[in-house]
């Protein structure tokens, strides 16, 4: 490394962000990005460490520990600490096809990993990682660079989120002919609408999407393959197509008075009020509102917390969010050691604002909804919910949580939120192009392969594995990518 006493030269800095109370009167980003002559002193903290286990990206004890598209992380900080952006950027395009994506919403499992956490703060790879993206656009370097032999192969991707996207790159540049099919009227799958400008602004998606077309990719938008788009005429029509649809099938709750109006989906939620921001700046009126409603959210992960910061922006009266699960220690625990994945509780930035709105922590947890309560009219006016406590189930051989009698609480709600995950993608679109799929529901192929029992089909992302992180159906993405050249020309250079 440049500078090897780095880590022990500079303490970690992060960019500033807005305060809470002031974030939530826009739906920007609100996170400024620090000086050049600042970063790289954070690049300068990478340490030389000899085993760099932030690009690792192998399981440890069920969760991953490091990055899973295995970004020569080490070589890019040292480049940046150097000054030389060009070749930094360089470096990060050879494992991944977009920084300014995983830059922005990836959990940073690289940072969890990262050696210089083990007695103090690791290095800010991520912040790291989004400075050279943005740096390689502001400078020029990211120009349209089309491939300039074209095979005539003709490959279809049905999906456009990260893994669509990740897949027809690769695919392109290798010289095929690549379309990819929407149903939505914009690109970007789970980027688009399934998470927050607040956390990815839509002109850095359209941007990407611009340079993709320039290079020669097509884009077919309101195509709901299966619905409306025969998949017979896609077979016909492709010498090859994936499968990249996302894992849109949302987990539900069956409680008494699940009829009740004013109880939605998150993913619908989050949908309508980014459709609406873009279409409208929220003028159209078509977004399920929250303003001067009481919020229950029913899910304490990521999109749970998009839902809080989403509710407080519209202007809610108040926000609770259920958690089903104890509360996680604040510090590693013993069982928990330095490389693996910490379990640690994290303040994300919707709960920040909720305590700075409303003066305490929105979480409830180990609560559970058990009825949905409604007026005369059948719309929502509250929620019982009940605790639940963690008791040794002995067929099931683990720990199951149970209810706790006598625990029931009524909490007053107009309008519920559902953010309790995926059970895998919509079942249509594997039934139409025949494609098996597992006990999860999710498309089923041979471990460690992306060809499904279906000639010329294949399948990437969280339709293949089911609800995960972006940085993973990056990775999905390119892998397929390659299986199908290797099914294309007997061969692959990707």
């Amino acid at each position: 490394m440049g500078k090897p006493t780095g880590f022990l030269d500079y303490n970690r800095e992060n960019n500033e962000g807005e305060q809470p109370l002031e974030r939530i009167k826009h739906y920007n980003e609100f996170h400024v990005p620090m000086q050049p002559s600042q970063r790289k002193e954070q690049a300068a903290r990478c340490m030389d460490c000899g085993v760099p286990f932030c690009q690792n990206g192998r399981m440890l004890m069920g969760m991953v520990s490091g990055c899973p598209l295995n970004n020569l992380i080490p070589e890019w900080n040292d480049l940046v600490f150097k000054g030389e952006f060009d070749s930094a950027a360089h470096r990060l395009f050879i494992t991944n096809n977009f920084p300014e994506f995983t830059g922005r919403v990836c959990p940073a499992l690289c940072e969890a990993a990262c050696t210089c956490g083990l007695n103090g703060n690791p290095v800010s790879v991520k912040e790291n990682e989004n400075f050279i993206i943005e740096y390689a656009f502001s400078s020029g370097m990211m120009e349209p660079n089309p491939p300039k032999v074209r095979t005539g192969k003709k490959v279809a991707v049905i999906g456009s989120g990260p893994s669509g996207l990740a897949c027809a790159t690769q695919l392109n540049k290798r010289g095929h002919n690549v379309t990819v099919y929407e149903k939505d009227d914009r690109v970007g799958g789970l980027l688009m609408y399934g998470i927050p400008n607040m956390k990815l602004e839509k002109n850095v998606i359209d941007r990407r999407v611009n340079l993709m077309k320039a290079e020669g990719i097509n884009f077919i938008t309101n195509a709901n393959v299966g619905d409306g788009i025969d998949a017979n005429e896609i077979l016909n029509d492709y010498d090859a197509v994936v499968l990249c649809c996302g894992a849109g099938n949302p987990r539900d709750i069956n409680a008494p008075g699940r009829d009740a109006n004013g109880i939605y989906f998150a993913v619908d939620f989050l949908k309508a009020t980014t459709k609406s921001l873009l279409d409208s700046n929220l003028a159209d009126g078509n977004y399920i509102s929250a303003k001067d409603k009481n919020v229950v959210i029913i899910g304490g992960g990521d999109t749970g917390n998009d839902c809080v910061g989403t509710s407080i922006r519209h202007g809610c009266k108040s926000v609770v969010q259920l958690e089903m699960m104890p509360k996680l220690p604040d510090t590693r625990a013993e069982n928990n050691p330095w490389p693996e994945w910490p379990r640690v509780c994290k303040t994300d930035y919707g709960q920040e604002e909720a305590i700075a709105v409303f003066g305490s922590d929105p979480r409830r947890y180990q609560t559970t909804v058990r009825e949905f309560v409604k007026d005369e009219n059948g719309n929502l006016k509250g929620v019982v919910t009940v605790k639940l406590q963690s008791v040794y189930d002995s067929e099931a051989g683990r720990n199951v949580m149970r209810e706790v009698e006598g625990s029931e609480e009524y909490i007053e709600a107009e309008l519920v939120l559902i953010a309790a995950g995926f059970l895998g993608p919509k079942q249509y679109v594997p039934e139409v192009f025949g494609v098996e799929t597992n006990q999860r529901s999710n498309v089923a192929t041979e471990q460690g392969k992306y060809s499904t029992n279906v000639e010329k089909v294949f399948t990437a992302g969280d339709m293949h594995r089911g609800q995960s992180l972006v940085v993973w159906a990056i990775r999905e993405g390119r892998d397929a990518a390659a299986e199908v050249d290797e099914y294309l020309m007997g061969y692959t250079c990707l």
